[in-house]
């Protein structure tokens, strides 16, 4: 848009309703293209998982309540968000330890990075977190972690607080109790929810997931049998997206949830979407090109794709991908575009 032409009476017009707190449209400052702040990033395993050991080292789940490094973007200083709208952070919790029950208006997944022994706890309902698995906690659901095994187990943690914060509508809770009673057997979810089939009397009182868990074992394998079945996408390999078993659609109201499997030597055609999108590499090396960017990845590396930015993956090995985006809240307003190049 071509800005008006400068003149004395017009400036004269504007400073006058700036003491009325009025801007003339215009002079419009407001972004008038695709596309946020947000900049490529990559947080590479090799470089943090020390630094995420130390601060295990240094602070006590009592004093922390959440032992986390969030991962911020390089472009967004001081927001705590890796996109404009999503939350990610590395959490590290250690034999013995329980991070205390709360709850909050945010839906939050986690992806287990490494490690075995520890649990999450949503609503009454124990679920062991295991590499790779993905683990919901819808907005508002009391919950906690805790840490049964020997070693120390470390997850990303992804949240949609950025809408919550928009909306003011951003609330949280302490449980009186460290944690919470146990009240459901572990799996009840995955059997009311996992297979297909819905209890008969089931009404739905959450428009998030339902399941606790979508375990990585049967995820990795739906993989496997749809890469031996067709050809891959020509610019996401063999790509699924998780779903709310109740209804169809996305895991969260806000976040779309995928992973995909690039076979050795896949080369990807360039593609974007509207969509900013976090990373997190399960198995496997290859290298994304973001714009003018180019990183190599390994296992457990995070790296951030931006809104509207053409990217492109590569596999040097078989890879699998774990990602997390806002497409679904952009699909439920009528935001989301995709473009491919040929």
């Amino acid at each position: 848009m071509m800005s008006a032409a400068t003149n004395p009476k017009r400036e004269q017009l504007s400073s006058e309703i700036a003491q009325l707190n009025m801007k003339p449209l215009w002079e419009r400052v407001m972004r008038l293209k695709p596309g946020t702040a947000a900049a490529p990033a990559i947080w590479r395993w090799q470089q943090v998982q020390p630094h995420l050991m130390r601060s295990a080292e240094l602070i006590t789940t009592q004093e922390a309540e959440r032992r986390v490094l969030m991962l911020e973007n390089p472009e967004l200083k001081g927001s705590t968000f890796a996109t404009t709208t999503l939350y990610a952070g590395l959490q590290v919790i250690l034999p013995g330890e329980i991070a205390r029950t709360h709850r909050h208006a945010p839906n939050a997944l986690r992806l287990i990075v490494e490690g075995e022994g520890a649990y999450t706890a949503v609503e009454g309902e124990r679920t062991t977190m295991r590499p790779g698995d993905f683990v919901t906690t819808p907005g508002w659901t009391w919950h906690d972690h805790g840490n049964l095994g020997t070693g120390p187990v470390v997850w990303l943690d992804g949240l949609d607080t950025a809408f919550a914060n928009l909306f003011g509508a951003h609330f949280r809770e302490d449980y009186p109790q460290e944690s919470q009673p146990v009240t459901r057997k572990e799996g009840d979810a995955g059997a009311r929810y996992g297979s297909n089939l819905l209890p008969v009397d089931h009404r739905q009182r959450s428009i998030a997931s339902p399941l606790l868990s979508y375990p990585y074992d049967r995820t990795r394998e739906a993989l496997e049998r749809l890469a031996k079945n067709g050809e891959p996408h020509p610019s996401h390999g063999h790509k699924l997206r998780y779903v709310n078993p109740a209804t169809g659609g996305h895991a969260f109201p806000t976040m779309a949830v995928f992973m995909q499997w690039l076979p050795k030597g896949y080369a990807g055609r360039q593609y974007r979407s509207t969509d900013g999108a976090i990373f997190c590499v399960v198995e496997g090396r290859g290298s994304v090109s973001i714009g003018d960017t180019r990183w190599d990845f390994a296992p457990h590396d995070v790296f951030v794709v931006p809104s509207w930015e053409f990217y492109q993956l590569k596999a040097d090995t078989d890879c699998v991908l774990f990602s997390y985006t806002d497409r679904a809240a952009q699909e439920s307003l009528g935001f989301w575009r995709e473009e491919e190049t040929v």
